[in-house]
């Protein structure tokens, strides 16, 4: 039986969901790694640090996957090919919410709505599944991320909300033509 999540996306067997699965912290792993560099690169360690911690907390997750799927050949799906609800995979973090000055109150923030898309993504396949081994799997990927979407509100007790001028920079870059 396929299974549906709210957005149309028909999952047909245990693999694809383990692909779907895999895909979803492989991509969040990658928008980590995108996001660390480009911290560094504006010299704001503290948030190449968060992001790379991020980055190696999706990494794990998706051996986690690998290993639990054990002798289940997954099919090979090109991300670039898969069907999201979005343009993005649900757990990658949106770039366009990016600033070089950002904190790290808004870089969990970032990584909050990514992590309760995902969140969503799986609920959204356990709503719509008759299979009950579909069903226990999507129940255990949706358990994990909501257990990621409390870690990330934890971390973010730790950091105030910024005040609204956080981004005023008074030496902005300037291209080099």
């Amino acid at each position: 039986m396929t299974a549906e999540n709210k957005h149309g996306m028909a999952i047909s067997n245990l693999a694809e969901l383990l692909a779907y699965a895999l895909a979803i912290e492989l991509d969040a792993h990658e928008r980590y790694m995108m996001l660390a560099d480009q911290m560094e690169q504006h010299n704001n360690s503290e948030l190449c640090g968060l992001f790379l911690k991020l980055a190696s907390h999706e990494e794990h997750h998706a051996q986690e996957i690998r290993d639990r799927a054990g002798d289940i050949e997954l099919p090979h799906l090109k991300l670039s090919k898969l069907k999201w609800p979005g343009t993005d995979s649900p757990e990658a973090a949106e770039l366009d919410e990016a600033h070089y000055m950002m904190t790290s109150w808004h870089a969990l923030q970032m990584a909050l709505k990514a992590e309760q898309r995902a969140f969503e993504f799986f609920e959204g396949i356990v709503a719509n599944v008759d299979d009950e081994e579909l069903k226990r799997w999507a129940e255990e990927f949706r358990d994990e991320e909501a257990e990621h979407v409390e870690m990330v509100e934890q971390l973010l007790e730790r950091y105030p909300k910024p005040s609204g001028s956080w981004s005023e920079d008074p030496d902005p870059p300037n291209l080099q033509g």
